[in-house]
C-alpha cells in the first residue's frame, strides 16, 4: 500500500511554556489534514534549510495565527498581537520556494494574507476600520464567528463546494486590501471582505480568510479543501 502524501503545517512561533519554551498548532489542523487522507508533519520556524524542508512534504497547509509584521503589509494597528519576525521569515521564504516548486498549498487565515502580501499586495490593518461592524470576523477573546461567504463564478474554489453560498467560521480583524500580483479574489463575506484567493496559473494553491478546520465533522463541505489538498499532492509524489 502506498503511504498517504506528506503535508506540513506551519506551527506558531516561539511561546513560554510550562517547561521552557515551546512551537505549537492546535490540534484541529492536525484532525483536519487526516481526515482529508494526508500524513501531518509540523514545521516550526527557524529551520534554515527550506529547500530540504520542501524535499520532505508533498503540500503544505498555511496555517493561522499572529499578525504578519505591519512593515510588511502596509498597515499598523494598536490591536496588531503575536507579531514574529522568525515565524514571517520562515513562512515567506517557505512559500516563495513552494510556489516556484508549484507544491500544492492551501492558505488559511493568516496564510491568506501572508500570500497576499508575498504578492506584493497589502493588508486592512483591522477591519471595523475599514468595513464597520455589520459582519463580526472576530469576537473577543478566542470564540470563533459565523457568517456566509458567496463564491465568485467560474472560480476553482467552486468545484469543491455544492452551493455558491454558504456557512463558515471566521476569526480574524485583517484581511486583503490591495491585491497581490496574479491573485484574484473567489469568495466575499457580505460585506465585501475578500474571503478566498486564488493564484492565476496555480491551480493547486488555494487561500481562504476562514477557518475550514474547525468544520471538520462527516459530511463537512469544508472538508474538501483538505481532501482535495491531499489528492495534488499525492498526484506529484507519484
Amino acid at each position: 500500500m502506498s503511504r498517504p502524501p506528506i503535508i506540513g503545517i506551519t506551527a506558531y512561533g516561539r511561546e513560554s511554556g510550562p517547561r521552557g519554551m515551546q512551537f505549537s498548532l492546535p490540534t484541529a489542523y492536525v484532525d483536519a489534514v487526516r481526515s482529508g487522507g494526508g500524513l501531518p508533519i509540523l514545521l516550526a520556524p527557524g529551520e534554515a534549510d527550506v529547500g530540504a524542508t520542501l524535499d520532505a512534504v508533498d503540500g503544505l497547509v498555511f496555517a493561522g495565527g499572529g499578525d504578519v509584521a505591519p512593515s510588511r503589509t502596509g498597515g499598523e494597528h494598536e490591536t496588531n498581537y503575536a507579531v514574529d519576525s522568525e515565524r514571517d521569515g520562515f513562512e515567506f521564504e517557505l512559500l516563495g520556494a513552494a510556489l516556484e516548486r508549484e507544491l500544492p498549498v492551501l492558505a488559511i487565515c493568516r496564510g491568506l494574507q501572508l500570500l497576499n502580501v508575498a504578492r506584493g499586495g497589502s493588508l486592512h490593518a483591522h477591519l471595523p476600520d475599514a468595513f464597520g461592524d455589520a459582519v463580526p470576523h472576530r469576537v473577543a477573546p478566542l470564540d470563533p464567528v459565523p457568517h456566509r461567504v458567496a463564491l465568485e463564478a467560474g472560480v476553482g474554489l467552486g468545484r469543491l463546494f455544492d452551493s455558491g453560498e454558504f456557512e463558515i467560521e471566521s476569526w480574524h480583524h485583517q484581511a486583503v486590501d490591495r491585491l497581490g500580483e496574479g491573485l484574484r479574489p473567489s469568495a466575499f463575506a457580505p460585506d465585501g471582505v475578500v474571503e478566498a484567493l486564488e493564484l492565476e496559473g496555480a491551480p493547486s494553491v488555494l487561500a481562504v480568510q476562514w477557518h475550514p478546520e474547525l468544520q471538520r465533522e462527516p459530511g463537512s463541505p469544508q472538508l474538501g479543501l483538505f481532501r482535495g489538498l491531499a489528492d495534488l499532492a499525492r498526484k506529484r509524489a507519484r
